[in-house]
């Protein structure tokens, strides 16, 4: 039986780091990958997606979520080396820092930061796709065949939903661990129960897979074109997987668990995803029903279709649940993102962003900020008719902009011979590296999310309506981000005295804290590893 882990060894460990352990380490090898599962929540994006893949691509559109998993598990390979390397709170904001230097680093964080606050905010609007088919009751305003009254009312759910997540984070990780724990075991055990019923009344065989449905008749790319508006479904969804890493200071031996928790939340999402979608498109009845590709229709529609009303609104019961469960755990991460960068002086307010109070040990004022900055982003959107489509496309470009902040100086260190992975953990064993094929992978890595920041950003009319500045949302949005952004860091930031607050820093470490080489990256210098 292996040794239980022991949290003064992690506590010594993060000591040489160069952090005071302030965060309440109670999280295990399950809560871990929940973190990562719950964030992804096939049952939230798919359900809330699946009418726009299947609109732009017809029934083969469901090729387009093995290719971007595919991409994905690239990124999630450069991150389970990283968080081995670096097991602490921020995730993408702290490998950023370490790979590319305090100027990247910073940028990384802050385009994270807003992504994180956007997908709360478009999570929360994934009540809309289930809850009025539950019950009409639950569509308080208008009509939910009407797109605007649709949207105002995905907007009134979901500031009810932040509002209770808010509450959940505010109290403290135990709790949200517990919940999240829970949720992730429901969602689990209720879309694999579905994928087997589905699949038992399918109506057609795998051929229908291939289908275009007509999308590849025009234009002189045939179905490339639908196939790449189509997979905004699978990259909304396929992402969050860090989210492991982010926690890494509340999880045991987060050396060894959160590597672990990133790949295993990645591919057990991937696999049940495509199984999903598959199940869905083999048992509809009419694929060529125009609701299938509406957002009042989709996959709760053939739910209801195949299982019945009874059952079907059962299993979107679940729905609601998973949907609850990622808000929890996207504003889990965003919080923890908040203090780290608050601990490193790199946000205007951070002593008072920072305090972590001790009955909780978890921080409290990032969760209240962020709950207000997701409500007043619904609020300010509740007229858009297309404010589901778009919310969630900029924030797969705006994470997916972060994640190669992440991936592209990790490369660049890999090319300048100065990535050295292999590492002995302080507790014993070899920690996760990629080995020869790193370089590959981690190019590879590199491209794949350059290439997602593009795709997603076209100005499709599909995804973000007629007008002629809205279908420009994604691409103007990001400029405005990184202007906003690269002005702050350039006029405030840079002039501001860099390094951890003082009551952060370790009291006494047995081993000195990692500094920044000359060129403004980081050596890591692991405890028992000198």
């Amino acid at each position: 039986m292996p040794p239980m882990p022991d949290p003064i060894d992690d506590n010594r460990d993060l000591a040489a780091l160069g952090y005071r352990p302030v965060l309440n380490r109670t999280l295990g090898g399950f809560s871990s990958f929940a973190a990562g599962f719950s964030y992804i929540s096939i049952l939230t994006g798919v359900f809330q997606m699946f009418h726009v893949g299947y609109h732009a691509g017809g029934p083969a559109f469901f090729w387009t979520w093995p290719a971007v998993a595919l991409g994905q598990f690239a990124v999630g390979l450069c991150f389970a080396e990283l968080a081995a390397r670096y097991p602490l709170s921020g995730g993408v904001y702290q490998w950023s820092r370490r790979t590319g230097g305090r100027a990247v680093g910073w940028l990384a964080g802050w385009i994270y930061l807003c992504g994180s606050v956007l997908s709360l905010a478009a999570v929360a609007l994934a009540l809309q796709a289930t809850m009025p088919q539950i019950a009409r009751a639950f569509q308080i305003v208008g009509d939910p065949s009407v797109k605007a009254d649709s949207a105002r009312n995905a907007v009134i759910l979901g500031c009810v939903l932040i509002v209770a997540t808010t509450s959940i984070n505010v109290a403290g990780v135990r709790l949200m661990a517990r919940i999240n724990n829970i949720g992730v075991a429901a969602e689990l055990a209720g879309v694999l129960l579905l994928i087997v019923l589905l699949f038992a009344r399918a109506r057609r065989g795998p051929a229908i897979l291939l289908d275009a449905m007509g999308h590849a008749s025009g234009g002189g790319w045939g179905y490339l074109g639908p196939a790449l508006a189509g997979s905004l479904t699978a990259s909304y969804v396929v992402y969050g997987f860090d989210t492991a890493g982010t926690l890494a200071e509340e999880t045991s031996r987060p050396r060894r668990r959160a590597p672990r928790a990133i790949l295993q939340a990645l591919l057990a999402a991937s696999a049940i995803g495509a199984l999903l979608i598959a199940a869905a498109i083999l048992s509809v009845g009419d694929p060529s029903r125009p609701e299938l590709g509406q957002v009042d229709g989709g996959l709760p529609l053939i739910v209801k279709d195949v299982l019945g009303s009874g059952l079907g609104r059962l299993f979107l019961v679940d729905v609601v649940f998973a949907v609850f469960v990622c808000a929890l755990a996207v504003q889990a991460g965003t919080v923890r993102l908040i203090f780290a960068m608050a601990r490193d002086n790199n946000l205007p307010f951070a002593r008072w962003l920072g305090r972590v109070p001790r009955r909780t040990q978890a921080p409290a004022r990032p969760a209240i900020l962020v709950g207000t900055a997701a409500l007043g982003l619904l609020m300010l959107n509740i007229d858009q008719p297309h404010v589901i489509e778009t919310l969630c496309a900029v924030a797969i470009v705006w994470i997916n902009l972060a994640y190669l902040l992440v991936t592209l100086p990790m490369l660049v260190q890999r090319v300048r011979g100065r990535w050295r992975p292999d590492r002995v953990d302080p507790s014993g064993g070899r920690l996760f590296a990629m080995g020869r094929l790193g370089g590959v992978v981690n190019a590879i890595a590199a491209a794949w999310g350059l290439f997602v920041v593009v795709n997603v950003s076209w100005p499709r009319e599909a995804i973000y309506g007629a007008g002629s500045w809205s279908r420009f949302a994604a691409p103007l949005w990001t400029l405005a981000l990184l202007a906003m952004g690269g002005s702050y860091y350039l006029l405030v930031q840079r002039r501001k005295a860099g390094g951890t607050l003082a009551e952060y820093l370790p009291d006494r470490a047995e081993h000195p804290p990692e500094t920044p080489a000359a060129d403004g990256t980081w050596v890591p210098r692991l405890a028992g590893n000198d």
